[in-house]
């Protein structure tokens, strides 16, 4: 193995709207990992991302900027020398396998690079976004930085704003019977043409507000969260059931035609409750349920994962 492992992410909350200055949070998700290898012999995939650190190299090679430097010298003899990103994080799920990638090359190649060892100022933490935030635009056109850094740290990051963000902590799994999970739509997503979308709505003056004065209604369950799930947490479901049907008024280009009635159903049952999982498109639909049985009787023609209990 040539680098350490580095883990999917979940962004919670502030799929978008972290774009525009709106409250997230993202947290490390251990089901899915990738690490830097290099092998004599690759097979197809190993080959086909060989490849692609092949034109990741070229791009890091034209950036123009003093935010960050690469020994690009030794990047390029790993390359040639049969390197790959093995990874089980799925391409196009928006649980990060892009982040991942960025995060063991920055770990491996960069030059002076903020370590997680080292005492984590908000300076420091704005400082590798941005880095991280210029290394993925190579795979998405226009990225935050939020999945790299998430993966970088392995830690939870509270997004209170664009250039306010620390780590988190969040309480552990409790066995309740609230969770938040997976539902796999079987469709592969693309960031770009979904963040085009976006960029395109924002230019209507009634989406904008939308964004600002309603799709911030997420800060009351992230402080929830954070604050060791003291409160009651059946009245925040309020507020992901309005989020959620913001959502499918506002977002139906990202959502799969085949979920919106399965959108629906949750809004009407009160069963479940869906969101986007990162850009949306495809890949991963995010849940939340104060019932994880009853949920999960609902949604038995669908494939569930478990991200968290409480």
């Amino acid at each position: 193995m040539k680098g350490p492992l580095f883990y999917a992410k979940i962004l919670l909350f502030g799929e978008y709207g972290i774009i525009k200055d709106s409250k997230g949070l993202a947290i490390p998700f251990n089901a899915y990992r990738g690490a830097l290898k290099t092998a004599d012999v690759l097979t197809d995939v190993a080959k086909k991302s060989n490849q692609n650190l092949q034109k990741l190299h070229e791009y890091l090679a034209g950036l123009q900027t003093d935010l960050v430097q690469f020994n690009l010298t030794a990047l390029k003899l790993d390359i040639d020398a049969g390197m790959y990103f093995d990874s089980s994080i799925p391409q196009g799920y928006g649980v990060g396998s892009s982040g991942a990638l960025v995060a063991s090359i920055y770990d491996q190649y960069a030059a002076d690079k903020i370590t997680v060892l080292e005492n984590l100022t908000r300076d420091k933490l704005l400082r590798l976004k941005e880095i991280f935030s210029l290394m993925e635009s190579f795979f998405h056109g226009k990225s935050s930085g939020l999945d790299p850094l998430n993966s970088y740290l392995s830690l939870p990051i509270l997004i209170n704003s664009k250039t306010n963000i620390e780590a988190a902590g969040i309480p552990s799994q409790k066995e309740g019977k609230g969770a938040v999970f997976l539902l796999d739509s079987e469709q592969i997503g693309e960031t770009a043409p979904m963040v085009n979308i976006f960029m395109n709505k924002m230019k209507n003056k009634g989406f904008r507000k939308m964004i600002s004065e309603e799709f911030a209604t997420t800060s009351g369950f992230i402080a929830w969260l954070l604050d060791y799930g003291q409160g009651n947490v059946h009245s925040l479901f309020g507020n992901v059931k309005s989020l959620s049907k913001l959502v499918l008024k506002n977002f139906k280009p990202m959502i799969p035609v085949a979920f919106h009635k399965v959108w629906e159903n949750g809004l009407l049952t009160n069963d479940y409750y869906l969101k986007l999982c990162g850009s949306g498109g495809g890949g991963y639909i995010l849940g939340f349920a104060e019932d994880y049985e009853k949920a999960q009787k609902s949604l038995e023609n669908y494939k569930l994962e478990l991200v968290y209990r409480f």
